[in-house]
């Protein structure tokens, strides 16, 4: 599948659309907006988890790959769905959780009653002289490991206790994971986003030093290219689809390698460098304005390196794991439209496949939690504990915090209309809605002239029409600039200009801009005379003939 005129757009199932009145969304529900999200343009749609789970972690605990959560509908429900959505040139992408499996899974259930060939599916280690097998912190806090008493060991969860790590060292396993593939491009599924996938190979099982919490013993394991490459070849190879590895903690070297086309393991990686320049000493339960250049220096990085070493970058600024971009790097209350329209300018215009997430394209901010008690996420209440009880910060900083960095501002229900729970569902939320529902809502940003939801559209176009957004080469521009994002794409001989303004006040421009003509912009009009651009402006300018 080629890559570079995909548009993938991203469902969180549990807050599209609810159809039955349970409070949650279903597949019969995404279905149902098929039509809306075909007007937009997206060339494929990527689910998180659909599958039987506890929801211990919202479906990333998954207890059965090969089935659908009824919560979500039935087999049925999600055949049509891939029909209806193919009619209208839409494939489907599932997440793929193959660091772990809920400790319900059958297979960790077996392992449990003591089957040694399912015991062996997971990681168990031996305490080390009365204490645990590492040192190593969960992702979720707490230690890494769980004690069962019936065989005096620890098995591994890089997560949540119930979120057992997997034994991909252990060839059984990688070859149940290949059927699971097999099973869903039989359905029809067109894409794989794979979870965390770069943690599978734990290279060694030692204490992580002062200072470290033990990442570089498992994480981009030398195994990792081995193992994709075998899911590849023995599942993907003779269908045409698309694969995204989201790659924690990760390098430019290693996702060059994951996504080179001739090492046939990935079609393109995640990462999230980006995304902890708001992180103070990079721990992500803290406050602080962004770091534009530390933003700027990454992005130029990622793009030219991948460029040069054959790589290929998936382009993002949210999903179900961020806080929502427009909130966090734009300005929603003074210049909601400008800022939502330059943030998506960046990741369609870049060298690399854009994603973006449901109620990007009408302009959706993070929750305005009133409470730590409006958030469903382990991880925000786990998180809420220990800057309590270990950093002793008060109930409003904490609510500060969680209102900036939760997962769950990427997890609100979809905000369809300004009526009863924005037209999501008829009866109690899973997850409370935003106070802007008033204004935010897609019956009413549907209306507005020069409206998100238009100019995503415009940008999807371009995207999957464009050959030098497609494959042009990256050449960068105002490398230091306090205030302005600027690059070129080139392809034989075109060149298109593409110049961001971050922030709510006119910045400052040195860039000759007679030579070009305007493609698109978040403003009415275009001047080349300009000496500023104005707030949050960008420029997307195709160079003349």
């Amino acid at each position: 599948m080629d890559c570079s005129k995909q548009v993938v757009y991203q469902i969180y199932p549990k807050s599209f659309q609810d159809t039955t009145g349970n409070g949650r969304g279903d597949l019969n529900g995404i279905t149902s907006h098929l039509d809306y999200l075909q007007d937009l343009g997206i060339t494929m749609i990527w689910f998180n988890p659909i599958f039987p789970s506890p929801q211990k972690d919202n479906g990333y605990d998954v207890s059965n790959y090969t089935a659908i959560n009824p919560d979500y509908g039935t087999m049925d429900d999600f055949e049509t769905l891939v029909r209806e959505a193919g009619k209208r040139g839409i494939s489907i992408m599932l997440d793929m959780v193959f660091n772990h499996t809920s400790t319900e899974h059958e297979w960790f259930q077996k392992a449990l009653a003591g089957n040694r060939k399912y015991k062996d599916y997971y990681i168990w280690k031996k305490g080390k002289d009365g204490h645990l097998p590492t040192n190593w912190p969960s992702k979720f806090g707490g230690p890494a490991w769980q004690y069962v008493e019936k065989f005096d060991e620890y098995y591994l969860h890089l997560f949540d206790p119930t979120q057992a790590d997997l034994n991909l060292a252990n060839p059984d396993v990688r070859n149940e994971l290949v059927n699971v593939l097999k099973f869903w491009i039989e359905k029809g599924v067109k894409g794989f986003r794979f979870d965390v996938v770069n943690l599978i190979d734990k290279m060694a099982f030692e204490d992580a030093p002062e200072g470290s919490e033990g990442k570089e013993f498992y994480t981009d394991g030398p195994k990792v290219n081995d193992y994709l490459h075998q899911l590849h070849v023995e599942a993907l190879g003779n269908a045409d689809v698309l694969t995204v590895g989201e790659m924690s903690a990760t390098s430019v070297e290693k996702c060059s390698g994951y996504s080179k086309p001739e090492n046939e393991e990935l079609s393109m990686c995640f990462n999230f460098h980006h995304l902890k320049v708001d992180y103070k000493d990079k721990q992500k339960w803290t406050l602080m304005p962004f770091d534009f250049q530390e933003l700027k220096d990454l992005f130029f990085e990622w793009d030219v390196k991948m460029e040069e070493e054959g790589g290929w970058n998936a382009l993002f600024w949210n999903c179900h794991d961020q806080p929502r971009a427009l909130s966090r790097f734009g300005d929603p209350v003074h210049y909601p439209k400008e800022s939502a329209k330059m943030l998506a300018s960046v990741i369609f215009t870049r060298r690399g496949t854009p994603y973006f997430l449901y109620g990007d394209e009408i302009g959706m901010t993070n929750l305005n939690s009133r409470s730590v008690a409006d958030y469903d996420d382990v991880e925000s209440h786990n998180a809420a504990d220990m800057l309590k009880h270990e950093q002793h910060k008060s109930d409003d900083e904490i609510l500060a915090i969680l209102q900036a960095k939760s997962r769950d501002n990427g997890r609100t229900p979809m905000q369809w209309t300004n009526g009863t729970n924005g037209g999501f569902t008829s009866c109690q939320l899973w997850l409370r809605l935003n106070d802007n529902l008033e204004t935010v809502n897609a019956e009413s940003v549907l209306q507005e002239e020069d409206s998100i939801y238009d100019y995503y559209k415009k940008l999807i176009a371009l995207k999957k029409t464009n050959p030098i957004l497609q494959h042009g080469t990256t050449r960068t521009l105002l490398q230091t600039d306090k205030n302005l994002y600027a690059y070129v794409r080139e392809l034989d001989s075109e060149e298109i200009l593409c110049v961001h303004n971050f922030f709510g006040h006119p910045a400052p421009l040195s860039l000759d801009l007679h030579e070009y003509e305007r493609i698109l912009s978040n403003y009415s009009d275009f001047d080349p005379d300009a000496l500023a651009l104005r707030p949050y402006e960008s420029l997307i300018l195709k160079k003349k003939n």
